[in-house]
């Protein structure tokens, strides 16, 4: 009993580093760019991120090496942390962190349109088109208010619409760099011979080292270093990087792997839900940008695409199967005589292990 209520505890505090920690990224960003340009940002943050976890693994004894691995995690660190990271943080020289928050919840568009073998399935799904629909809708909503706004310089609004089509094109990368990850990673039958693959987390640490490598030859290329002074910058500047590498980078990921592994990943994915509110919240209250109504409606918006484009996959999570089947029973006990209840529980019960043998037959055959 007393283990389940730890348990209990740290898939809580767990969730809590998830929803809050990746949520206040977005504000640390802002904040660190103060006193670091963009790509000394990201070189910093990363190289000493990777590294740390790169020592972390082999303190842990895990294996560091594997060529056909390393060779893919460069790949994907290069999609996912490098350019839609990069994105981000160019993008949020211009626009608020909230704004950059909400688009990147939007990421979830892209997933569908670019993910080719789900076709068939996604685009014959009433509520994924319209998740699509209202997605749209939400991001063409943000670009809207900075068209229409007459209360900022023209030059400065253009500047806002460029930062908001790049931070679009960095989503991509990170659905393309998925994406790939996903479907192109060779299965374990493919070569008898080859050696274990590694474990998830050194794979994310030469993930952070490409993304770290890559962002200081681009600061080194645009003089970025040549101009940066460290004595310049702020101490609290100081602090943003820190909470960014140990809080953002290390604590936060390494929970999200530790929850797609205790709970169910659908679940777990619910964090993209409440990132933006906590970025969006964080603006309100520490920066001096405005949050404006429309922000607030696109927010909303977005989050109910998000939603209906997940719902398929919510409502075929184990945990909303056994809440419905709960009700499902309570509801026959209502109904039922009390003498009949035991033979009730009985039949349910039956008829729940019957359902579960055949979905086990199902995922055996589609396996086979």
């Amino acid at each position: 009993m007393e283990d389940q209520k730890i348990s209990a505890a740290k898939i809580v505090a767990a969730y809590l580093v998830v929803y809050i920690v990746w949520g206040s990224t977005f504000f640390f960003i802002e904040e660190a760019l103060r006193s670091f340009t963009p790509f000394v940002l990201g070189s910093i943050r990363f190289i000493i991120a990777g590294s740390l976890l790169m020592g972390y693994c082999k303190l842990r004894g895990y294996k560091l090496f594997n060529k056909a691995d390393i060779k893919q995690a460069v790949f994907v660190g290069f999609l996912l942390l490098f350019i839609d990271m990069a994105a981000i943080i160019w993008s949020e020289q211009y626009i608020s962190s909230g704004i950059v928050s909400i688009l990147s919840a939007a990421t979830a568009i892209w997933f569908i349109i670019f993910d080719k073998p789900k076709w068939k399935e996604n685009f014959s799904s009433p509520a994924i088109i319209m998740g699509l629909a209202f997605g749209f809708t939400g991001v063409v909503m943000l670009f809207a208010e900075q068209l229409m706004t007459n209360s900022i310089p023209q030059e400065e609004k253009s500047q806002n619409i460029t930062a908001m089509i790049v931070l679009v094109l960095g989503t991509i990368g990170w659905t393309i760099g998925s994406l790939y990850s996903k479907y192109y990673q060779k299965p374990k039958s493919w070569d008898k011979k080859k050696e274990p693959s590694l474990n998830v987390m050194v794979k994310t640490a030469w993930q952070m080292v490409t993304a770290g490598v890559a962002f200081t030859i681009v600061a080194l290329v645009k003089g970025e270093y040549a101009a940066f002074n460290y004595t310049q910058v702020h101490p609290a500047d100081w602090g943003a990087m820190i909470y960014l590498v140990l809080m953002g980078s290390i604590l936060a990921f390494s929970s999200y792997i530790w929850l797609l592994q205790v709970r169910p990943a659908t679940e777990v994915s619910t964090y993209a839900y409440v990132n933006p509110i906590v970025a969006l919240a964080l603006v309100y209250f520490f920066t001096d940008h405005q949050v404006t109504v429309l922000q607030i409606a696109g927010l909303a918006i977005v989050l109910f695409s998000v939603l209906l484009m997940n719902w398929n996959l919510y409502k075929d999570n184990r945990t909303f199967r056994a809440i419905r089947y709960r009700k499902k029973l309570k509801k026959l006990r209502n109904m039922a005589p009390k003498s009949s209840i035991p033979r009730i529980i009985e039949v349910a019960d039956f008829q729940r292990k019957q359902k579960e043998k055949a979905e086990k037959k199902s995922k055996e055959k589609d396996i086979s």
